[in-house]
């Protein structure tokens, strides 16, 4: 396995371009299915996550090629409707292909998607949907296979999630664009990812209305056209990157991005001491001297998202006082907690709550990530830490960062993968 050595103590600034949001890519490739002709998406950030969703969609038949930052598809001749294990398996987003097929084709074979390091991530809202909509469902040897009623088409219906879902929301509306009359979906995700979808979804000719709103209703059409668009910025990353600059005392200019993304996270660094500023398609975070405590409860949409809990994490352990974090969204996602530790950090687990009594510094430690989000923490720890560090484990960064290493190194991070 590939590692990262770094050797500190960085300050982290300087300029950084943001990709294409890795949580709105999947889900708009997945829609690359739904048409019968052309499909040309832009800002699609290279990552092992779209890799392997781009591959498993060409293992249906569809022409599909990365060209740069661009993803072309021409689905008008798919060959089959099956997703296997052996790629949905180290992606958990693959599951999203289930609702493009069943709404075109009428059905679809797709891999339960495998266990989650951060925690349980059921499907059962996913399923009962389709149901709702008169599709037979039978999960049998670890896979979905999903029919549409006599003829080939799901039926419209009313239909409330029992819990708010991301992965759920996305993969019902893009059934619902294709089902035979209206859909009405109550307790929806809201998060800028699924606006992302449906406005895509809308480009196509589908008809949506109360896109970023709990309530949505989907008036079914009989076919969907290609388009062009292009994948909102990836506010994790933003946030990830204007996070080191918190912990260095820093200067951070993050472009091709929005603060409308990211309005929770950057009131947070602004009540511990940052000077945050704002522009179009740009943020920058300045911080000067000791940074202030504070508590943090991840929340659904607009809440603070749970995938910066980890990153926040890593600021708190700098922060003068105590902070609260409180983790509402995944059972498991404290497991950076002891690589925290390990590096001088002084955190205390209590169920869900997380509590950080600041440190004045890092020190450096051989320490492994966890998982996506949690191993961004490790770096930018490592990169404030006065030594050299091993960061183990490192494919989980692969995931979702996008040419990260040149990254953090135009902030002035000294970082070294060495290969395994």
């Amino acid at each position: 396995m590939d590692k990262f050595k770094i050797i500190g103590k960085s300050r982290i600034a300087g300029e950084v371009v943001i990709s294409g949001s890795k949580n709105a890519a999947l889900p708009l490739l997945a829609a690359m299915l739904l048409p019968s002709d052309e499909t040309v998406l832009h800002n699609v950030p290279t990552l092992k996550d779209t890799d392997t969703l781009i591959k498993l969609i060409a293992g249906m038949g569809v022409n599909i090629k990365k060209e740069g930052n661009t993803v072309i598809a021409d689905a008008r001749h798919v060959a089959n409707y099956y997703a296997p294990y052996e790629l949905v398996r180290t992606m958990r987003a693959s599951i999203l292909v289930l609702g493009a097929l069943l709404g075109r084709f009428g059905e679809a074979e797709v891999s339960l998607p495998g266990g989650c390091s951060i925690g349980s991530r059921p499907v059962d809202q996913h399923l009962k949907a389709f149901e709702a909509m008169g599709a037979t469902i039978l999960v049998e040897n670890g896979y979905v296979k999903a029919k549409a009623p006599a003829g080939g088409r799901l039926m419209g219906c009313d239909f409330a999630f029992d819990m708010v879902t991301v992965g759920g929301t996305e993969n019902v509306i893009m059934a619902a664009s294709l089902a035979r009359g209206t859909t009405r979906l109550e307790n929806c995700a809201c998060e800028p990812e699924v606006v992302d979808l449906a406005n895509m979804l809308v480009a196509m000719g589908a008809k949506i209305d109360g896109i970023g709103t709990p309530t949505m209703i989907i008036e079914g059409v009989e076919s969907l056209h290609g388009c062009e668009y292009s994948v909102i910025a990836d506010r994790i990353e933003t946030g990830s990157y204007l996070a080191g600059a918190l912990m260095s005392e820093g200067d951070v200019l993050t472009t091709n991005t929005s603060a409308e993304l990211l309005h929770p996270v950057l009131k947070k660094f602004e009540a511990m001491g940052a000077t945050i500023s704002t522009g179009d398609d740009w943020i920058r975070a300045v911080m000067k001297g000791r940074l202030k405590a504070v508590d943090i409860r991840t929340q659904v949409h607009p809440g603070f998202p749970t995938d910066m809990q980890a990153q926040l994490m890593a600021v708190c352990c700098l922060a003068d006082g105590t902070s609260t974090i409180i983790e509402n969204i995944f059972e498991n996602r404290f497991m950076h907690v002891p690589e925290l530790n390990r590096m001088g950090a002084n955190i205390r687990i209590d169920g869900h709550t997380a509590i950080v009594t600041g440190v004045e510094s890092f020190m450096p430690a051989p320490v492994m990530a966890t998982d996506l989000r949690a191993s961004m923490s490790l770096v930018m720890a490592a990169a404030c830490a006065d030594g050299e560090s091993i960061i183990d484990r490192i494919y989980h960064i692969d995931r979702g960062y996008d040419n990260v290493e040149s990254k953090l190194k135009s902030l002035g991070v000294n970082i070294e993968r060495i290969k395994g």
